[in-house]
């Protein structure tokens, strides 16, 4: 079995406020307005590639924000959310897969109270501290980059990692990444090759994991682009269209 693991936002999906053109279709609802889209394009290649590839969608999305989500290709069968620290199998949480996820970030939970400490202190915070699942912590700050700078500061070094994302700033364990995610999945299932694709700074580790993976252009990873298995795209396109123009091209590896 090949399987191919797919950040969600700004990969495959792309949220209201990101013109992606005029053919696209809508595949989230939240509190009855259309929030996400997916380009027709993408549409009829995830059809497509589905038939070939065992589709794994990797989000720092909540198991309830990833469930609003709607491909409209039929069944996504499995599901790494929270950072991967939860696997969806048909749509229910792995209860052994989770388990194994609070024990690996055992060790990090003192330094994530910790952080969370500190951004319940944080002058430009503008939403609640959020403990999630006990695998990771977030919140959303007004001038996120300085926030993460400062914990950075205050947190010991390398027990946990710190991004900002727009307003969004994560405190997450170092064990706890998506290309871990990716590596413990490829075992559970058995998958003989793996395919990635992602745009963010989290999707740098299950990248790197992947035997073909797919980049933004100009992402800036100079480390990651060097690798023979990192293609990065030409940006003549939207990324999801691209990227899964170039997988369908290659999904023999």
């Amino acid at each position: 079995m090949d399987v191919f693991y797919t950040d969600l936002d700004q990969t495959l999906i792309y949220s209201y406020k990101h013109e992606i053109g005029k053919e696209k279709r809508n595949v989230e609802i939240y509190q009855g307005r259309e929030v996400s889209y997916m380009t027709e394009k993408t549409y009829r290649l995830l059809l497509e590639l589905q038939k070939r590839l065992c589709i794994v969608p990797v989000t720092t999305r909540t198991t309830e924000q990833y469930k609003r989500i709607d491909f409209g290709i039929g069944p996504i069968r499995y599901a790494l959310v929270c950072n991967g620290g939860v696997l969806l199998k048909d749509g229910q949480q792995d209860a052994a897969w989770y388990e194994q996820s609070l024990r690996l970030v055992k060790d990090s939970r003192e330094e994530m109270e910790r952080a969370a400490w500190y951004l319940e202190r944080e002058t430009d915070r503008i939403m609640e501290v959020r403990d999630i699942r006990q695998l990771f912590v977030f919140t959303k700050c007004r001038y996120a980059q300085h926030a993460v700078r400062r914990l950075r500061k205050a947190l010991h070094p390398g027990e946990t990692e710190i991004f900002s994302n727009g307003e969004k700033v994560y405190v997450v364990p170092k064990n706890l990444n998506k290309g871990a995610a990716a590596a413990r999945f490829t075992r559970y299932i058995g998958a003989q090759r793996t395919a990635a694709a992602g745009d963010s700074v989290f999707d740098i580790p299950m990248l790197a994991q992947a035997d073909l993976a797919m980049a933004p252009a100009g992402c800036g990873w100079p480390e990651l682009l060097s690798r023979e298995s990192v293609h990065e795209m030409a940006g003549k396109q939207v990324f999801s269209d691209e990227l899964l123009e170039f997988l369908s091209a290659h999904v023999s590896f």
